[in-house]
């Protein structure tokens, strides 16, 4: 079909493998660029590569692969003239009609040639492709396609309208499929293209539940027996590796594990919700200090208020008393005015209280030690040691992995049906051809035996005349020896004959 050899040529057709949805067919022609968004490639740079190699881009912004056509890639990468058989459907037609290698298959209707490709390499050299195609554009770029794949030795392409005018082979084929809008009509043809001397089969590709009815009935009617319709559908499975299950020996080891963390968890929980309540309790005392703090500090605000208000009221009355003591003084006493008393300072949170001055005074506030007091206190938590940092951890080797497959949701395939059907030989026919077959051997037999009776006869013949021959050829030779000894008695007035004797004169002498 394809190149076989290793490095890719110039005017090969290869695969361009780009994505796993951008697989396109290509062309090798040395002097052209192939440019995608990956980058710019030359021609002339594929030829000499193994199949299958990763080509840089001249850019260096990506890379593709180059890959050997196969009729998988094929199906992916061609391009689309009709609708194609895709290979759920190539390999499960393929398998019903018995497709093998040395068969010889009738495709009506061609299409993209799909289906053909796969065909081709399943029949072999051996076999033989009968294809039709009834449109004619898609006709020439078929045989144009079949010609560059190597393909028209195994592939006879013709362009015909096989519902109206049959197929151009009779009693020669295997199996027929039909990829046509009105398969029932072509039914009859393909019956008579069908050998008759062993079971053959038929499939009708049809994407609508009305054409497999109007097909089954023609079917029916052509004399094809086990008529059966399938439909294909493609559904993906996922496989991955997963670590195999752990033994019941390592069971124990795993709770015990699982036991001394879930513990090491609770010990943390238990130690962050102290901490957090400690931090609550010393927010919550410097709150009420502060509160403290500051009726203290307003306390003291009134308190100097008092104190100023008073020390005014005894500021006028010694003003008043030191006038009349200037007076006093004026008239020669002594002043006996007392000396003013100090004023009281306001008392801090960090030191001890000073007494203050009046009656108010006897409510004490707290000092420096109930301060301290109320200072959170650091708490030391002993955590008790796991069962399992005391004795060392047993060391496993890594599990092996095992495979495991899961049916995706979604479905895949087309709307159309295969209809299959199988047709028997006629058994009275098959006598008949079976018996003139025969009686043709018998003939050629008896021919032949007539011939070599005619031969036996004849070679009897000729022994016979030898025989006669040899028996004349000894009597002539006996008189001529009496004749020559009669001869010899008398020398003297015959002379003797000095001449070679007959042929048959030595043999007679030796008898």
């Amino acid at each position: 079909m394809w190149s076989n050899a290793r490095e890719i040529a110039a005017g090969d057709t290869v695969i361009i493998w780009l994505t796993r949805d951008q697989v396109q067919p290509l062309v090798v022609t040395p002097g052209k660029d192939f440019n995608t968004k990956f980058g710019n490639f030359r021609h002339a740079d594929f030829v000499g590569v193994p199949y299958g190699s990763k080509v840089a881009s001249r850019t260096g912004r990506g890379f593709i692969h180059i890959l050997r056509p196969t009729p998988e890639l094929w199906t992916i990468a061609l391009p689309h003239r009709t609708q194609i058989l895709y290979l759920a459907d190539i390999a499960f037609i393929s398998a019903h009609l018995g497709i093998k290698k040395g068969s010889k298959v009738i495709e009506a209707g061609t299409g993209s040639a799909s289906f053909s490709h796969s065909v081709a390499r399943t029949i072999g050299s051996s076999g033989h492709l009968y294809s039709y195609e009834f449109h004619e554009a898609r006709f020439i770029k078929a045989k144009e396609e079949f010609a560059r794949h190597g393909l028209s030795d195994l592939i006879t392409l013709t362009h015909r309208n096989v519902c109206k005018d049959g197929f151009t082979v009779v009693d020669e084929v295997d199996s027929v499929f039909l990829d046509l809008p009105a398969p029932w009509d072509a039914v009859e043809h393909a019956k008579k293209a069908l050998r008759k001397d062993r079971v053959t089969r038929i499939c009708c590709f049809s994407p609508c539940m009305e054409q497999v009815l109007r097909t089954v009935n023609a079917l029916n009617e052509a004399g094809f027996t086990e008529i059966t319709m399938y439909e294909t559908l493609l559904r993906p499975i996922e496989v991955f590796q997963t670590p195999s299950l752990p033994t019941i020996h390592d069971l124990p080891e795993k709770l015990r594990q699982s036991e001394a963390k879930r513990e090491e968890k609770r010990q943390r929980q238990i130690k962050a919700n102290k901490e957090a309540a400690e931090k609550k309790a010393a927010r919550e005392a410097e709150k009420t200090l502060a509160k403290k703090r500051k009726a203290e500090e307003d306390e003291m605000v009134e308190r100097e208020g008092e104190v100023v208000a008073s020390k005014r009221v005894k500021t006028g009355e010694e003003e008043k008393d030191a006038e009349a003591g200037d007076v006093e003084m004026a008239d020669g006493e002594p002043s006996t005015t007392p000396a003013p008393a100090p004023l009281p300072q306001p008392e801090s949170a960090s030191t001890s209280s000073t007494p203050a001055l009046g009656p108010s005074t006897s409510s004490t506030i707290p000092t420096s030690t109930s301060t301290s007091s109320l200072q959170p206190t650091s708490t030391i938590i002993h955590e008790t040691s796991s069962p399992s940092s005391s004795s060392p951890s047993p060391s496993y080797a890594p599990p092996k992995r095992i495979n495991v497959s899961k049916a995706l949701p979604e479905v895949r395939g087309h709307t159309s049906y295969l209809t299959f059907a199988v047709l028997v030989p006629d058994l009275n026919k098959l006598a008949a051809l079976t018996a003139s077959a025969a009686g043709s051997a018998s003939t050629s037999v008896e021919a032949n035996s007539t011939n070599s009776s005619s031969s036996s006869s004849n070679a009897n013949a000729n022994a016979e005349e030898e025989v006669e021959e040899d028996e004349g050829n000894s009597s002539n030779s006996r008189e001529k020896t009496g004749g020559e000894n009669s001869n010899s008695a008398a020398p003297s007035s015959v002379p003797t004959n000095t001449s070679a004797p007959a042929p048959g004169a030595s043999e007679g002498t030796d008898a």
